[in-house]
Order: structure tokens, then C-alpha cells, then sequence
């Protein structure tokens, strides 16, 4: 099967030219997932739950039906990172759209920096999706849920195959760290990352964003990746099949050795 990332960079606030830019990119696009950044709708850097909560919008929104048409259209199972309004709640969250299946939505579960004035903490915790046409587990955490193991690896015991990353990354470190997510757990990682920079406050804060989205094998190797700045769709053929055996030789299995007894605090 086909796994496509898009590295998109949003104007703040913008919607309706993102929705526009992003359909634009997705029609260049034959896959059978196809996977957008973090906050894609609407930019990233808000300052407080004010702004957050205006910009965000529910789960029958013009973003969820913009994104579940494309899922249509391309017969794909399509990943993008919006803001979601719940009641007075607002969270960091992605929709997971499959044709003819229900919406699913993941609340980004650690908060970086700012976000945590601008979002609620999320509370569906980590879950697998099925594809809708082909046997393919999909799991979903947003950017800087990679820095704790535990988010990838409680979705490798899920049962993810590929575990998709929409982030907006404003360091280099987590190239050290992705590899091993996929490594450790035997499963695709694709990270679709932003580039550009957002400058915002009355202070005239700037956060620069890292591009360089990367799809990486199961094996931790790097099958595509993107440069610093500009809009790129990187298109890979994974065989999610291969990630299931979770052995490395005749008596070594990286899933069934595990301890969970000596792991205690």
C-alpha cells in the first residue's frame, strides 16, 4: 500500500487559503493514507485559550467535511491535525477519516510549551484504526508525544503498524529519537512536519519550524524526507504484514521479552 505525508506550512488564521493550498497539494496525491500536519487549518501559535477556542471548530465542522470529502475522493484513509472545540474545551487534536467509517479523533495527550495555555489536556488516549480497505493498522500521537516512549510503544502493543506523527517541530533532536520509535517497536513512523515560522504576541515571539518531514521504516531507516522549507508530498509503498513479527532471531522477540513486572517506579 501507498503512505503519502505532506509537509504544509499554514497561514496563521487563514482557513480558508490553507483548506485551499492543502486541496491544491492533495490532488497530486495516490495513496491509500494520506496524512497533513499538526494544527493544518489554522496555524500553530496561539496565545491563549481566547484565541484558541475562536479559531477552533467541532467535529461537524468545515474541516472535518473538507477532509472526509478528500478521504472520498481519494479512497484514502486521511490523517490531518486540527483544533477542536468541545463545549468550553479546546484541544490539539487530529481527525482519522475513512470513507463510509466513523470519525475518529485523537487529543494530543502532552503539551508543549505554550500549548498549555491555549489547550486542554487530551483525554482520548493512544487507539489503532483500521484501514477500510486494506489489512493495515494505523495509530496516531502529535509531535511532541514522540519524546515519550511510551506513547509509540502503547500503540505498538495495539497493534499499529504505521504510527503517524502530525507535528509541528521546532527542534532537531527528534531525528535522533524517530528512528528508534520505529526501531524499538518494529513499525513505520511518519512524521508530516511544518516549515515556515509564526511570529506572534505583543513581545513579537517567533517560532521557527524544522521541516524536514521523514517516513521511516520499521527498521528505522529513513524511506523519504523533506527539506527545511518548502511544501513537499513524500509518497512511499509500505507492506504493513512485515511489521507483525516482532522477532529478531530464533529466541528473540522485542514484544514478547518485555518485563512489564521490573518496570515499576
Amino acid at each position: 500500500m501507498k503512505l503519502s505525508i505532506v509537509q504544509f506550512t499554514p497561514i496563521f488564521g487563514d482557513k480558508q487559503e490553507n483548506l485551499r493550498r492543502i486541496h491544491a497539494h492533495s490532488e497530486r496525491i495516490d495513496a491509500d493514507v494520506i496524512v497533513f500536519p499538526e494544527l493544518c487549518t489554522t496555524g500553530y501559535f496561539f496565545q491563549n485559550k481566547e484565541e484558541s477556542r475562536f479559531h477552533a471548530e467541532t467535529p461537524d465542522g468545515e474541516a472535518v467535511h473538507f477532509f472526509r470529502s478528500m478521504a472520498h475522493n481519494h479512497d484514502a484513509m486521511v490523517v490531518a491535525g486540527f483544533a477542536e472545540k468541545d463545549g468550553d474545551k479546546v484541544y490539539n487534536s487530529a481527525m482519522i477519516i475513512s470513507p463510509g467509517e466513523p470519525l475518529r479523533i485523537y487529543r494530543k495527550t502532552h503539551l508543549f510549551y505554550k500549548e498549555r495555555h491555549c489547550f486542554d489536556d487530551g483525554d482520548t488516549g493512544f487507539f489503532v484504526v483500521k484501514h477500510h480497505r486494506h489489512d493495515a493498522r494505523i495509530g496516531t500521537m502529535i509531535c511532541y508525544d514522540w519524546r515519550f516512549p511510551e506513547s509509540a510503544r502503547v500503540l505498538g502493543l495495539k497493534g499499529a503498524d504505521v504510527i503517524v506523527c502530525p507535528s509541528n517541530l521546532v527542534t532537531n533532536v527528534w531525528h535522533i529519537a524517530m528512528p528508534a520509535r520505529a526501531l524499538e517497536n518494529k513499525v513505520y513512523v511518519a512524521v508530516p512536519n511544518r516549515a515556515g515560522e509564526e511570529i506572534r504576541g505583543t513581545e513579537g515571539e517567533k517560532v521557527k519550524f524544522t521541516g524536514r518531514s521523514v517516513i521511516y521504516s520499521y527498521n528505522g531507516s529513513e524511506m523519504a524526507k523533506a527539506g527545511d522549507e518548502a511544501d513537499e508530498i513524500l509518497t512511499v509503498e509500505i507492506d504493513p504484514l512485515a511489521t507483525r513479527d516482532k522477532s529478531f532471531n530464533a529466541l528473540n522477540d522485542i514484544f514478547r521479552d518485555r518485563r512489564p513486572e521490573m518496570y515499576a517506579k
